[in-house]
C-alpha cells in the first residue's frame, strides 16, 4: 500500500454492492496495509436514544444531550461505542488523534466531560464501526465503490446528519451525482 486515507473520508458510489453502504459518508480512522476503519458519519438511529445510552453506561444527562442523535457507526460490533470530537489529546487523555483537530475515544469519561459542559463543542456517538481487512479497501476502491477526500469538520460534525451529508460530500469534490454510474472503467 503505498497511500494512507486516515482522516479522509469514503463517499459511497453507485458502484457500492453491500446496500448497508449505500449513499454513505464514512471517516476513516485507521488505514494501513493491515486493513482499515472507519466510522460512518451519516446515519442516525432512532434506537437507542442518546438518553438510553448514557443512562447504561451511567453518564447524567443534565438534560443538555437528550435530543442529540446517536450514530450508527457501521455494521460491526454495534454495541461497542466510539466518540469522535473536535480538539486535541490534550482535551481527552484517553483518546487518540486521528487527524488534524480530531479525537476518537472508546472511553465514558468524554461523555461525562461532554454531559457536564465542559467538553468539545464538535463531538458525535456512534455505535459500530466499518471495518475492512488487508487490501479490501483498496479493491473496492479500485472497483470504484468509493470516492475519497478530506474531511471537513463541517461535513463530520454536521449538525443535522442524515442523507444530504452524501450529497455535500460530493459537491465538496466537486461531483454531481448524477454523472455518477455503476460500471466502472479505465481509461
Amino acid at each position: 500500500m503505498d497511500f494512507d486515507l486516515t482522516g479522509d473520508i469514503l463517499i459511497s458510489t453507485p458502484a457500492m454492492a453491500d446496500p448497508r453502504f449505500e449513499h454513505s459518508v464514512i471517516f476513516l480512522c485507521a488505514h494501513s496495509s493491515e486493513g482499515a476503519f472507519g466510522l460512518v458519519l451519516n446515519r442516525p438511529m432512532t434506537q437507542p436514544t442518546m438518553a438510553s445510552v448514557l443512562d447504561q453506561v451511567g453518564v447524567e444527562d443534565h438534560g443538555k444531550l437528550a435530543s442529540t442523535p446517536v450514530m450508527l457507526g457501521g455494521p460491526v460490533e454495534t454495541q461497542r461505542g466510539f466518540v469522535l470530537h473536535a480538539g486535541s489529546a490534550d482535551d481527552d487523555p484517553s483518546g487518540q488523534e486521528i487527524g488534524e483537530g480530531l479525537v476518537l475515544s472508546a472511553s465514558t469519561e468524554i461523555l461525562k466531560v461532554i454531559a457536564e459542559g465542559k467538553g468539545p463543542k464538535d463531538w458525535l456517538l456512534m455505535l459500530g464501526y466499518s471495518g475492512w481487512g488487508p487490501g479490501q479497501l483498496e479493491a473496492e476502491i479500485a472497483q470504484n465503490a468509493w470516492l475519497t477526500c478530506k474531511a471537513p469538520q463541517s461535513l463530520i460534525f454536521d449538525p443535522k446528519p442524515g442523507e444530504h451529508q452524501w450529497l455535500d460530500a460530493l459537491k465538496s469534490m466537486g461531483v454531481d451525482p448524477v454523472s455518477l454510474s455503476s460500471i466502472s472503467g479505465r481509461a
